[in-house]
C-alpha cells in the first residue's frame, strides 16, 4: 500500500513539474509573439529581428543538428564501455565534447560524472569547454572566430582538468555521484505533429540561409519569399517550443525519441533563445539614446570581468546576449572569450539539480581560465 501512495505521489509531482514548466513556457513564448505583432516602426525592429535570426542562426543550428543527434541516434554507442576503456583520457574527451555547438556534449559529459563514471577535473574541462548553444550564433556569422573559440576551449578547458584531477585526485567529490538519470516516458507530443509543417519550412529556409550567408542579391520575388518563410519559421519554433511538455535537457538527450523529434525540439529551444537575445539588444537599442559603443569604450578594462560574471548565470540566454553584443561591435573579443569559457549553458542545469556543490565549485574554478584567457588577449591584442 505505502509503495502504492509513493507511486502516485511521485506521478503527481511530475505532472506538477511538467505543468509548471510548460505555463512559464506557455508565458514566455506568448510575450514574444505578441511583440511580433506589434504596428509601426517598433514591429518593424521586431520581425526584422525575427528574420535575421531565422535566416542567419536558426537554419544552420538546425542542420547541425542533424548531423549531431543523427550520428547519436543512428549509431548503438557504449558510452560507459567506452569511458572504462579510455579512463587516461577522460579530460580530453570531456573538453572536446564540451566545445562541440550546442549544449548537447557537455550534457552528456555531466550526466556520466553524475552516475560516477569520470573525475571531477572531466565536469571542470567540460563545463570550462563549452560555449552552448551561443557557438550556434557565432559560427553562422562568423565562423572563423568560431572555430578559433572551439581550439582554446578545448586546450584550456583539458589544461584545466588535468591541473584539477592533479590537484584534488580523480576520486574527488565523488560521493555527490553515481545518480541514475531517467526520463519522462513521452516518445511523442502535441507538438510533433507540427514536424513536418517545420521541415516544409526548414529545407528552403536553409537554402536561402546559404544564399544569404554568401551576399546574393534577390529579386523582389524572392525577398518576399525569404520573409514568408523566414517569418511563419520563427513563429512556427517559438509556438512548438512554448507548447512542448517535455524539458530541453530530455529533448535533446533522449535517444529513445525519433531523430526528428530530437532535432526540430532542440532547433526550437536554441532558436527562441537566439530571437531573444536578438529582441534585447535591438529593443534596448530602440528605447535608449545610449551610445553603448563609447560607454563599453570608457569602461573597456572591466568588459572582459562583466562577461565573465554574466557566464556565471545558467543557462544559454544570456550568453546568446553576450554573443549578439560582440557580433555587433559592442565589446571586444576578448569579452567573448572570457565569457565562452565561463559559461556552462544549459549542462548546469542537472548539474546543479543533481551535484549541486561540485557544479558550484566546478563553475568557480572555470573563472580562473576565463580571467586568464580574456585580460591575456585584451593586454596582448586590444
Amino acid at each position: 500500500m505505502n509503495a502504492l501512495i509513493n507511486a502516485i505521489n511521485e506521478k503527481t509531482k511530475i505532472i506538477l513539474e511538467n505543468d509548471g514548466r510548460l505555463l512559464k513556457k506557455s508565458f514566455f513564448g506568448l510575450l514574444l509573439l505578441s511583440l511580433v505583432f506589434q504596428g509601426g516602426e517598433f514591429g518593424e525592429v521586431i520581425r526584422s529581428s525575427l528574420i535575421d535570426a531565422y535566416i542567419q542562426v536558426s537554419v544552420f543550428v538546425g542542420f547541425t543538428l542533424f548531423v549531431f543527434i543523427g550520428l547519436d541516434s543512428l549509431t548503438k554507442f557504449d558510452v560507459k564501455n567506452f569511458l572504462s576503456k579510455t579512463q587516461k583520457f577522460h579530460v580530453g574527451i570531456a573538453a572536446f565534447l564540451g566545445a562541440i555547438p550546442g549544449c548537447g556534449g557537455a550534457i552528456i559529459v555531466v550526466t556520466q560524472y553524475i552516475q560516477g563514471r569520470i573525475s571531477f577535473g572531466s565536469l571542470v574541462a567540460v563545463l570550462t569547454a563549452t560555449m552552448g548553444d551561443a557557438a550556434f550564433l557565432i559560427l553562422a556569422i562568423e565562423p572563423t572566430t568560431g572555430l578559433l573559440i572551439f581550439g582554446i576551449g578545448i586546450i584550456v578547458g583539458s589544461i584545466s582538468g588535468y591541473i584539477i584531477d592533479f590537484i584534488h585526485g580523480i576520486n574527488f567529490m565523488q560521493s555527490e555521484t553515481k545518480i541514475k538519470v531517467e526520463f519522462e516516458k513521452i516518445n511523442k507530443t502535441f507538438v510533433s505533429n507540427f514536424n513536418f509543417f517545420w521541415l516544409f519550412l526548414f529545407i528552403p529556409g536553409f537554402i536561402l540561409g546559404i544564399l544569404v550567408a554568401f551576399q546574393i542579391e534577390f529579386s523582389p520575388v524572392y525577398n518576399s519569399l525569404l520573409v514568408f518563410v523566414a517569418s511563419a519559421g520563427a513563429i512556427l519554433s517559438i509556438f512548438m517550443w512554448s507548447l512542448n511538455p517535455l524539458s530541453d535537457f530530455q529533448c535533446s538527450t533522449d535517444k529513445s525519441r525519433g531523430l526528428l523529434s530530437r532535432v526540430v525540439d532542440t532547433t526550437n529551444f536554441v532558436t527562441t533563445w537566439v530571437i531573444s537575445g536578438f529582441l534585447v539588444f535591438e529593443i534596448f537599442m530602440y528605447f535608449t539614446s545610449l551610445d553603448l559603443k563609447i560607454f563599453f569604450d570608457l569602461w573597456l578594462p572591466f568588459v572582459p570581468l562583466v562577461a565573465i560574471i554574466f557566464g556565471f548565470l545558467p543557462g544559454c540566454g544570456p550568453q546568446v546576449v553576450v554573443a549578439t553584443f560582440y557580433l555587433n561591435g559592442y565589446i571586444p573579443l576578448s569579452a567573448e572569450l572570457g565569457n565562452a569559457i565561463s559559461n556552462d549553458g544549459d549542462a548546469l542545469f542537472p548539474a546543479i539539480a543533481l551535484a549541486p556543490k561540485a557544479a558550484i565549485l566546478a563553475t568557480l574554478y572555470s573563472a580562473i581560465p576565463a580571467l586568464v584567457v580574456a585580460y591575456g588577449y585584451f593586454y596582448l591584442f586590444e
